[in-house]
């Protein structure tokens, strides 16, 4: 039994909801965003609570159909306050900088590794070694901000490296030096 399923995706006045099929469409003042629901779920918009209601036709379907009511409300939530993901460079002379569209990050390569952002996803650095990202979209913004920390992970000896901002690196000790008498 799905008990997240269960629940209906409540609409915020300031967002338009549209079902069409299997399609949902969520318009805000961030953006717009659309889904393709899975078969075995339906789909519908009650007008008169102004909720989107999910019903799955049989009882093995009960994991999709949480899923999928995560899914619509990440697009709700979206398309009203957005999403951001916060990621710190740690490590000397490792920074990060605007190069036109492109993100240039300079994290002890011989080169500067350059990411465009996807659609609708923001890049801003408020200093060199901090970037926000932010957008509608909570898995593209997800999804560049694992791609951004993949080209230089934290690593546990010094610590440098990309790492999310509230993200806790486990400090391992070095080799400790013994005399070998």
């Amino acid at each position: 039994m799905s008990r997240i399923g269960k629940q209906p995706v409540k609409i915020p006045a300031s967002v338009t909801a549209e079902v069409s099929g299997q399609t949902v469409r969520v318009k805000g003042p961030r953006g717009e965003l659309s889904m393709d629901v899975h078969p075995l779920i339906r789909v519908k918009l009650d007008k008169e609570t102004n909720a989107i209601v999910l019903t799955r036709s049989t009882d093995e379907t009960s994991a999709i159909h949480g899923t999928m009511r995560s899914l619509i409300d990440n697009m709700v939530v979206g398309v009203t306050e957005g999403y951001t993901r916060r990621l710190e460079i740690v490590g000397v002379g490792y920074q990060a900088q605007m190069r036109g569209p492109e993100l240039a990050l300079i994290v002890g390569y011989s080169h500067p590794v350059l990411m465009t952002p996807p659609a609708g996803v923001r890049v801003e650095l408020p200093n060199p070694t901090h970037i926000s990202i932010s957008g509608a979209d909570k898995q593209a913004v997800g999804e560049f901000a694992a791609r951004i920390r993949r080209t230089r992970p934290p690593e546990p000896y010094k610590g440098k490296g990309i790492k999310y901002q509230e993200e806790v690196i486990k400090r391992k000790a070095g080799k400790a030096f013994v005399s070998g008498e």
